[in-house]
């Protein structure tokens, strides 16, 4: 009995080993099969952040190209205003271009008329003169409508010589009002090119004078012919007074706009107009009834900051354009974040 508890002890501590060994491989396989899905779930995630940079890379700049686009077609509409004004000028001396054409067409006419008078009176003279050749006697009334032919003749030619006369001069001031109203417009489209481009080199020194004083802070931006401030950095939320950080900031542009200020000349009529924008969240509390009226209230505490600094009032303009411009279509928090914003131009009235 004692040998036979023995062998079934023995026997059973015989399958031990083999099933720790098998559990021992179950759990080295699992735990292969938990880090290849680890790695793989790495790269897998590696991949998908890569592409998502690049999305929003795309976004951004897709973002900046509409925002160059709006800004020239807001100057081709200030620089078509401009042209209006030259075309009127052109089309007053086009009008008396048509006038003094009209008078020439008249004298033309009767040019016309004079010399058909005269070739039928040269007919009436030959006429009378063969019929002086064929009569052997001239009678005193043949010669004296002769002689009155001959003197309708030399007056009708006076007055021939005065209307060629008369045309000559005015086709020769026609020249000269043809060459000076090809100078006066060559003249004005120097003058518009220069004004433009004068007033383009101040707003350029402007900026730089902005990101030398402003420096690289965060919210903060250039875009084409704007300086951007992110909302966040001026106002609180939802309110329209300039925080103390804000205040600071803007005296810096006040300093600037009226160090380049001192140089541009008077004849250049300039003004820095401030927009105000915000995101497509709706705002209707006591004071806001909607994102129009922050934006604009926004807008209007920039400028009057900016003029107690003591830049000019004629010099500033203040806009609201609540949530109609954005510069993100995104509905994320980035997107708004991005759209609330204060945007300094220095352009011409």
């Amino acid at each position: 009995m004692a040998a036979r508890g023995l062998r079934t002890r023995r026997s059973g501590a015989d399958y031990w080993p083999g099933f720790v060994d098998a559990l021992a491989t179950l759990l080295l396989v699992v735990i292969f099969v938990l880090s290849v899905f680890i790695v793989a779930q790495f790269y897998l995630s590696e991949a998908l952040s890569g592409r998502d940079e690049a999305l929003r890379d795309l976004n951004r700049r897709a973002s900046e190209l509409a925002e160059l686009l709006a800004l020239e077609k807001a100057e081709s509409r200030e620089l078509g205003s401009e042209v209006v004004q030259l075309s009127a000028a052109l089309q007053d001396k086009t009008a008396q271009f048509d006038r003094l054409n009209q008078t020439l067409a008249q004298a033309d006419q009767d040019l016309a008329a004079r010399k058909t008078q005269i070739a039928e009176l040269d007919d009436a003279l030959a006429s009378a003169r063969q019929r002086a050749d064929m009569e052997a006697e001239i009678s005193a009334s043949a010669r004296a409508e002769i002689a009155l032919l001959n003197q309708q003749i030399v007056a009708l030619r006076g007055q021939l010589a005065r209307i060629e006369s008369a045309l000559q001069l005015a086709e020769a001031a026609d020249q000269k009002n043809k060459i000076v109203i090809a100078e006066l417009s060559s003249r004005l489209n120097q003058a518009l090119a220069a004004k433009v481009e004068e007033l383009a080199g101040y707003r350029s020194e402007f900026f730089g004078r902005l990101r030398q004083v402003l420096g690289a802070l965060p919210g903060i931006q250039v875009s084409g012919d704007r300086f951007i401030f992110q909302s966040e950095i001026l106002f609180a939320t939802g309110a329209a007074e300039i925080g103390p950080d804000g205040q600071q900031e803007l005296r810096k542009v006040a300093r600037a706009l009226l160090s380049v200020a001192e140089k541009i000349p008077e004849d250049i009529q300039w003004i820095l107009r401030v927009d105000g924008h915000t995101d497509a969240v709706p705002i209707n509390n006591l004071r806001f009834k909607s994102n129009w009226e922050l934006s604009a209230a926004r807008a209007i505490s920039v400028v009057k900051f900016l003029t107690a600094e003591g830049v000019p009032s004629e010099r500033l303009a203040a806009a609201g354009f609540g949530e109609f411009q954005p510069l993100d279509t995104g509905e994320d928090e980035i997107a708004r974040r991005r759209n609330r914003r204060i945007e300094l131009k220095l352009t011409d009235r």
